[in-house]
């Protein structure tokens, strides 16, 4: 059986890092005050990305689903660049994600700036007309089909980062250390969640 590693992909967001008709009338009145929300692709499943790694989207699906049960909690955090690590980082963290949905073959996701250091240099970035990216964090291993790398059915999303570039090739491997602390990341309950979903999907 394959390795679990790390595995990062980028996503460009829309033009100036907002799709303005994807918020609510709420939301633009929190981006009229000050609040910066950003939102667009976050993630696509059946197409050959630019790390050249292919999502099946009943993967992905699954994951997805998972992840909203996150961002429900008010769990969905991420950072500002991909750390080498797959644990979120609280003292780094730059963004909330407050909502994902599917949008044909892209999974789309709106995110909220906090007001903490590393959220504070990413609104920076936004106000000076920054191009920016969004940028998946995961575990998982990788099969080779018909010339493409196909991403298998035991990735688990762990969340979106902000990033300025795509990963770079090999940045993304993960040592032994990072796996065993996989249970680290999700609690009890995630994963019974998870089980339960493969059980009901299955």
């Amino acid at each position: 059986m394959s390795k679990k590693t790390l595995l990062r992909e980028y996503y460009e967001l829309c033009e100036g890092g907002v799709c303005q008709d994807l918020l609510t009338e709420e939301e633009k009145r929190l981006v009229a005050n000050g609040t910066t929300i950003l939102s667009g692709v976050m993630q696509k499943a059946d197409a050959l990305n630019g790390n050249g790694r292919v999502y099946p989207r009943n993967i992905l699906e699954k994951e997805i689903k998972n992840y909203q049960k996150l961002v429900k909690e008010r769990r969905s955090l991420g950072e500002l660049d991909h750390p080498d690590d797959s644990v979120i980082n609280l003292k780094n963290a730059s963004h909330l994600v407050t909502d994902v949905w599917w949008d044909g073959e892209n999974v789309m996701g709106k995110v909220r700036v906090l007001s903490t250091p590393s959220g504070q240099v990413l609104t920076s970035l936004v106000e000076a007309g920054v191009k920016l990216g969004i940028s998946s964090r995961g575990l998982g291993s990788t099969k080779e089909k018909n010339g493409k790398t196909y991403v298998n059915d035991d990735f688990q999303l762990i969340c979106f980062d902000f990033v300025s570039e795509p990963s770079t090739p090999g940045a993304y491997m993960m040592s032994e250390g990072m796996e065993k602390g996989l249970n680290n990341i999700f609690t009890k309950a995630d994963r019974v969640n998870r089980a339960l979903n493969s059980i009901l999907e299955g």
